[in-house]
């Protein structure tokens, strides 16, 4: 029985951690124990193991999210001084992997589920814009085919953004696996985390996981010969083994009790509120379950007090940030309303596998409690 006394934590690694304790130990055993951390088959053991479960052909391991944007950004053409059409309602390292490069972002509104409004694309291409990046926020994939037959007829290159949708799908399709190149975290917050920073990027093209694997070691293409400058991007191996295993063995399951525990809140939660919707082509995973409320403030205030988690994933578009308006001064390209109504009016509710059923049923009776209340 769930003690209203006790916190229900938003995230809760230290319960993921005993789930799967016993599993990891030994793996982790065997890497230390071995003598080998950075690149070898453990490495290529877990390429394999993404490549396969995601159903295409190349994979190439690397130590963040952030630097599969970087590297697929880079691979597919992006330089300095071009453009790259994005939206302004993810994490910033989204919009950093592409300042890094000495491209300019390019934001254009979202729709009501968060992803990006393909109608806003083909008015956003000019003559430098380079790549198209979609963000496929909250564990749901954006409308992907109509991104692609947009970008098809501009000969533009995409670049998912897939960190936090592992195992989604859309039309039947993996998202990361529709464009040129996907691009996915691993950090311990997502549904296939490590015990650290790491990340991966998936692709069809063979050119560019060849460029990709030479980038991601200093560009070295043999153990004495660069022949381009790259970067030290490289997964090391503890973390590539535990990839492996929670892949073989937990993300399925994961996956699937996120779906549940969004699917209990669906049903059971308030009207009042706007809630994560799925259309007949989507298949989520729910790395947050973000509902939308313009009392939003007030029902997290209301959340805390009676010790029940929450987060915002993001208060701050990335256009109102100081380090972009400081780079490029304030954003004038289009207007992008709902971006900035969800982001005063988005919150995100514990989703996490580890939840019981008991913890998803208080979260319910005090959301509606709020509403109910006319806090």
């Amino acid at each position: 029985m769930d003690d209203l006394n006790t916190a229900i934590p938003y995230v809760d690694l230290s319960a993921q951690w005993s789930e799967c304790e016993s599993g990891l130990l030994p793996v982790m055993l065997d890497v230390l124990r071995g003598g080998v951390y950075i690149n070898g088959e453990s490495v290529e053991g877990f390429e394999k193991r993404a490549a396969r479960y995601l159903g295409i052909e190349h994979c190439v391991a690397l130590n963040s999210g952030t630097d599969a944007l970087v590297c697929a950004l880079l691979a597919v053409g992006v330089r300095a001084g071009t453009e790259v059409i994005t939206t302004a309602n993810s994490f910033v390292a989204s919009t950093a992997a592409i300042c890094h490069l000495g491209a300019v972002p390019v934001f254009v509104d979202v729709l009501d589920d968060q992803g990006m409004d393909p109608d806003k694309i083909a008015p956003a291409i000019t003559q430098k814009t380079s790549a198209v990046m979609p963000v496929h926020l909250t564990g749901k994939v954006c409308q992907m085919d109509r991104i692609m037959d947009i970008c098809s007829d501009a000969g533009l290159p995409v670049v998912e953004d897939a960190a936090q949708c592992i195992g989604a799908k859309f039309g039947g399709k993996f998202g990361g696996t529709i464009g040129d190149i996907g691009c996915f975290s691993a950090h311990p917050l997502k549904n296939l985390n490590a015990l650290g920073d790491s990340g991966f990027l998936v692709t069809r093209n063979p050119d560019y996981a060849v460029k990709i694997e030479a980038m991601r070691n200093h560009g070295l293409i043999d153990r004495n010969t660069v022949e381009n400058f790259g970067y030290v991007s490289r997964m090391d191996v503890l973390q590539a083994a535990i990839l492996s295993w929670k892949i073989d063995n937990q993300l399925g399951l994961v996956n699937e009790r996120r779906r549940s525990n969004a699917t209990y809140y669906t049903d059971n939660l308030t009207s009042a509120i706007q809630k994560p919707y799925e259309s007949e082509d989507d298949w989520a995973v729910y790395h947050t379950y973000v509902i939308q409320t313009d009392k939003r403030d007030a029902l997290k205030y209301y959340l805390d007090s009676k010790l029940i988690g929450s987060a915002i994933h993001y208060p701050i578009p990335i256009h109102h940030q100081p380090a972009y308006i400081n780079k490029f001064g304030p954003y004038d390209r289009f207007q992008l309303t709902n971006t900035e109504r969800q982001a005063d009016q988005i919150l995100s509710l514990p989703v996490h596998q580890n939840l019981k059923p008991d913890q998803l049923a208080r979260v319910c009776a005090v959301v509606n409690d709020f509403f109910d209340s006319d806090q």
